[in-house]
């Protein structure tokens, strides 16, 4: 046990800090940096990962920074439903018991999912002795407030139009996230220019004046300043939740608020990559705020890629190798005893394709949600194509080779 772990210990409660924001903020980057710092500098860290979908995509990434121990009760992810419904406040009542089971974390961070009110949680943990809220970092996206709300101007407009019609959507989730929070990050300010970002960060400081607005380019949040924060101030949000309070309960029992609506994608088939990088310039509608998931392309079928979609912007990142694809190359210099293993493995698999798949999660207004959603379902090889693709044809592949791309 580490001397600041005494401390806490020795306070009755370990403090807690939560990364809220809307969808694709950038919050498990944030999160997977500051897994690996406190892993560096000795941290205790325990972390709940929200997901609002089955396919628990965040809490995967997470989990294969590999600091965590199989198992271990400091790793809690929540998938079933969205923090800030009622379900959600129990579930997160549930893994800080199990990670509190044994010794106590020095610092619990917490990754909110995109459609959720910070106002439940920090309800929740004003209710506590065991844990002290420290931070709530709201994270926005620059490029996506730059581009949607006319450089930040347009938020406090739309939110005073839908207080006149008593309309509740994803400009009050937005907006109320920044008022309860503690710090406002900035993030992917790359994607604007500099004098954009100054504009910003005034729009976004008239909403809540007495917190700070910051750059958080590509995660990059030193632990130390986490570990460093003063107790969260209730007094400053306590007319804000007396005000808000009645909303929420309304829509505490919806885990999809906002009119946000959610679809998964399970194939094994690979994308075909030139259909697949048309219907992404071409049909991805502005409604559309998170897609996500793990998946192959026919013309890359030996690597498994991370697809992120947030707003206009897509990433590919490489994730791995397909066990499938190391067992076919001929020079991955595996004995008769690793082969053989690995087709005990991937006899186990239920895919056609060994342990090759395609899983996503698309997120979205309900009016848009299901025709995009159904254009990437096209993508997918034809039963002709995967004959074609499986007797050695070479596909046409637009996307760069760098598995890091935007599009817009």
């Amino acid at each position: 046990m580490t001397r600041q772990q005494a401390e806490t210990n020795s306070q009755g409660n370990v403090p807690v800090v939560i990364l809220n924001g809307f969808l694709g903020s950038g919050k498990t980057t944030l999160m997977r940096s500051l897994v690996v710092q406190s892993r560096k500098q000795g941290v205790d860290l325990g972390v709940v990962v929200n997901d609002m979908s089955e396919l628990d995509v965040d809490g995967q990434i997470v989990a294969q920074a590999e600091l965590f121990e199989e198992g271990s009760s400091f790793f809690q992810s929540i998938y079933s439903c969205v923090l800030s419904s009622k379900q959600g406040v129990q579930e997160l009542q549930r893994a800080l018991e199990a990670m509190m089971s044994g010794e106590s974390p020095e610092l619990v961070l917490i990754e909110t999912s995109g459609s959720c009110h910070p106002l439940p949680l920090v309800q929740f943990f004003a209710a506590q002795e065991r844990f002290r809220l420290t931070g709530l970092l709201t994270l926005v996206d620059a490029a996506m407030v730059d581009q949607d709300y006319d450089g930040g101007s347009e938020l406090f407009v739309k939110m005073q139009r839908n207080v006149q019609s008593a309309r509740r959507d994803t400009t009050n989730l937005l907006v109320e996230q920044i008022l309860f929070s503690s710090h406002v990050m900035l993030t992917k300010v790359d994607r604007v220019g500099s004098d954009r970002v100054q504009s910003l960060a005034q729009s976004i400081h008239r909403l809540n004046p007495l917190v700070p607005v910051m750059s958080l380019p590509w995660g990059n949040l030193p632990v130390d300043d986490i570990l460093a924060m003063p107790d969260y101030d209730y007094h400053r949000v306590a007319q804000l939740i007396d005000e808000l309070a009645p909303c929420l309960e309304a829509e505490a029992d919806n885990d999809r608020p906002y009119d946000l609506a959610t679809r998964v994608i399970k194939d094994d088939r690979p994308f075909h990559p030139e259909r697949l990088w048309e219907t992404c310039t071409q049909h991805l509608g502005q409604h559309i705020y998170r897609s996500k998931g793990f998946f192959y392309l026919c013309s890359r079928d030996s690597v498994s890629l991370l697809w992120n979609q947030a707003a206009a912007g897509i990433n590919l990142e490489l994730v791995g190798h397909w066990r499938a694809g190391i067992l076919e190359d001929k020079d991955s210099r595996l004995d008769a005893s690793e082969r053989a293993g690995l087709r005990e493995q991937l006899a186990r698999e239920p895919g056609r394709f060994g342990d090759r798949h395609c899983h996503l999660t698309v997120i979205g207004d309900r009016a848009q949600v299901d025709q995009f959603t159904e254009s990437l379902q096209r993508c997918f090889l034809t039963e002709d194509e995967v004959r074609r693709w499986q007797a050695g044809e070479v596909f046409s592949d637009p996307w760069p080779e760098s598995y890091v791309t935007r599009t817009s």
